[in-house]
């Protein structure tokens, strides 16, 4: 399999040093005393935003401790790097693109589109791309001054701005997960087959809840209206749950090399028509080994409440070594309901912003350490892992737009490593119609015949 090339540009080590000296004219309140954060924006790619610490004046070095802190990450392909370049134009020119900073002091926020925050520094860096496609290229790392210097203090900003190569492997489903469609991996114009998937609903779940029905009762109408209404509630509490979902990713010969499968239900919580995160749904991907399945991720799902609807979504890694219980977390955000999103796992992009990235924690759960030292599976999956675009709610099978996925060259030494991202995203895929309002029906690919079970929502 042949890669396509990518260029992963990060922003990182943010810190802001202001001299006290250096009040802002109309505000009694100075940096040091509250928060501050930037916007970062890269030509028209979503901005993103991050926290900025602050550094007393008297600090002449930026802190250790904070070395390793990303504040942004650009994703980048062939196209978007010839695009930034001016190379994919008519006629090609030798421009060069744009990174804007802007430094605010105050809560992170905005109102009408205006951040609410006070402006305290821009700044403006041109970026040559181009020259990252081969090599590595830091392009600034270390203090800048803003703001207006005087000639006893002046301001400065931290940051180091970076770009390297960073190829992937690009696959794409023939169609929604659950209409089981090839998987074709994809290098510039070139489309070839390598994967099949088969989504089905597991006949054991299905027997279990038939049987969980009231199946007789006894004579009298008192008797058979309370049987009635015990089958009407017990169907209402059954209709709101999902369950029984897998698909199996296959090669093209025919052989399973991995598997994404429901084993938590997505269940309504109590007087409600969602799934709440107090009570998410869990999937186990699956790979083969020892002529058995053996779980490489966990992944829970949910509905997030409030305005801005959402699901919500963690993954787990589960080490080789570790029990049923324990996971290291790779990545814990949520994508928008109505538009959709990226699911990204990168480990050291922190923020999110607004390209709806997860914020990898790369740590064993419930520990309050980043873990490098006890869990050396953290160090397989450091920078870049894998991304892949989630469809917005509402979309039938034939409309939708199929799934890509990007799977980092340092993740996959063979075709089931790349099969095991193939079934997560088709399980985070699968996630949003799962945690679909109960309220409102699936569509008819995630419902089984009547003959098998009349009680699957």
């Amino acid at each position: 399999m042949d890669p396509c090339p990518f260029v992963r540009l990060t922003v990182g080590n943010l810190a802001l040093k202001i001299p006290v000296a250096a009040k802002p004219v109309r505000s009694a309140v100075h940096p040091s005393s509250s928060p501050c954060f930037c916007i970062i924006k890269l030509n028209n790619f979503p901005i993103q935003n991050a926290a900025v610490p602050y550094i007393p004046p008297e600090s002449t070095q930026f802190p250790d401790g904070n070395s390793q802190a990303l504040a942004a990450t650009f994703h980048l392909n062939k196209s978007d790097v010839d695009r930034l370049t001016g190379k994919s134009s008519l006629f090609p020119t030798s421009k060069k693109p744009q990174l804007k900073i802007s430094v605010y002091s105050g809560p992170q926020g905005a109102t009408c589109g205006v951040s609410s925050g006070q402006l305290l520094a821009k700044i403006c860096m041109e970026l040559d791309l181009a020259a990252a496609e081969s090599k590595a290229v830091v392009f600034h790392n270390g203090w800048i001054n803003v703001g207006k210097e005087t000639k006893s203090s002046v301001s400065q900003f931290h940051l180091n701005v970076k770009a390297e190569p960073d190829p992937r492997f690009v696959f794409q489903f023939d169609g929604a997960p659950e209409c089981s469609p090839q998987v074709f991996q994809i290098r510039g114009n070139i489309r070839q087959p390598v994967f099949t998937c088969k989504f089905s609903f597991r006949t054991a779940d299905r027997n279990q809840r038939s049987r969980s029905l009231p199946t007789e009762h006894s004579g009298g109408g008192g008797v058979a209206r309370r049987w009635l209404s015990s089958l009407g509630s017990e169907r209402e509490r059954v209709v709101k749950e999902r369950k029984g979902w897998s698909i199996t990713v296959h090669d093209l010969s025919g052989s399973p090399v991995a598997a994404a499968s429901m084993v938590t239900p997505f269940v309504a919580s109590p007087g409600s028509d969602r799934v709440s995160r107090s009570n998410p749904g869990c999937w186990l991907i699956l790979r083969p080994g020892d002529s058995t399945w053996k779980p490489w991720g966990r992944l829970e799902a949910w509905r997030e409440r409030g305005s801005a609807d959402a699901i919500g979504y963690k993954f787990e890694l589960i080490p080789d070594s570790a029990s049923a219980a324990a996971g290291i977390v790779l990545a814990d955000s949520k994508i928008s309901c109505s538009k959709g999103g990226k699911f990204i796992i990168d480990n050291g992009n922190a923020s999110g912003g607004g390209s709806n990235a997860g914020s990898p924690v790369c740590s064993p759960r419930g520990s309050g350490d980043f873990g490098y030292g006890l869990w050396p599976y953290c160090s397989m999956y450091r920078g870049f892992v894998m991304a892949a675009s989630i469809e917005a709610e509402g979309y039938n099978g034939k409309t939708a737009a199929a799934p890509l996925v990007e799977v980092s060259v340092q993740q996959v030494k063979c075709l089931e490593d790349a099969a095991a991202f193939v079934a997560l995203a088709a399980a985070l895929d699968l996630s949003v119609d799962a945690c679909r309002l109960f309220s409102r029906k699936l569509r008819k690919e995630l419902c089984p015949p009547p003959s098998q079970d009349v009680m699957m929502f």
